[in-house]
């Protein structure tokens, strides 16, 4: 497919550049490491969603609390920003049944610091990379929205009942209704009314209208030129 094909260019173009500008642990783990689970992160989750792989950074090296080596699958940093999206792609058996109980502790503390130094931080099972990748896109986006990583005006005023409600309605498989805004976080008709129909608008959500033109459902744009 001419979809795949394209994909598959950026990808190496992506990792051949990575390369070339790495070294020690990382040029290693970049020329000797294996790829399948980020690679399916990018192909299932990031590319649909964004359509590119800019600003994306593989086995970004970190410092740790500790002035120790740490990496993460993906960096998403965009020109300007000092810090970013980490995203990771996890493997049940390499990430949880296999690990011992010192590093399942060290792993959480990992993640516990790099939240504290100001980094976002995005993990996807590759179950549900596999099973659910519209839902993980959905995720992605929001996310993208929610701490500020798009481009555009409207994604950059969003208030605050815009935010939570993306955020809740990202984990949702199919459409919503109002009403399950309403009682999801407690807020009035009109304000979940006025406030669906405003990210509407701004190309967050879909609305499903009825016969009469009454808004009756919404569900999340999978792709967005909002995010982009």
């Amino acid at each position: 497919m001419v979809v795949d094909r394209v994909f598959e260019a950026a990808y190496d173009e992506m990792m051949s550049r990575a390369v070339q500008s790495s070294r020690g642990e990382r040029r290693r783990r970049l020329t000797e490491g294996s790829f399948i689970n980020e690679k399916l992160l990018l192909k299932s989750v990031w590319w649909p969603a964004k359509g590119n792989l800019n600003d994306l950074h593989p086995e970004y090296e970190l410092n740790d609390y500790k002035d120790g080596q740490r990496f993460a699958d993906f960096a998403y940093i965009l020109p300007g920003f000092y810090r970013g999206l980490l995203l990771e792609a996890d493997a049940y058996g390499t990430h949880l049944r296999d690990v011992s109980r010192y590093r399942y502790g060290d792993n959480l503390e990992r993640q516990n610091h790099l939240l504290i130094d100001g980094w976002h931080i995005l993990r996807f099972s590759r179950d549900d990379m596999l099973e659910k990748p519209k839902r993980c896109q959905q995720t992605l986006l929001t996310a993208l929205s929610a701490w500020g990583y798009g481009y555009s005006a409207a994604s950059a005023s969003l208030d605050l009942y815009e935010h939570a409600i993306l955020h809740w309605c990202g984990k949702q498989r199919e459409s919503f209704k109002p009403i399950e805004v309403q009682t999801a976080l407690h807020i009035g008709y009109w304000t979940a009314a006025n406030t669906l129909r405003s990210l509407a608008e701004k190309g967050f959500l879909q609305a499903e209208r009825s016969a009469s033109g009454r808004s009756m459902s919404y569900h999340v744009m999978s792709k967005t030129n909002k995010l982009h």
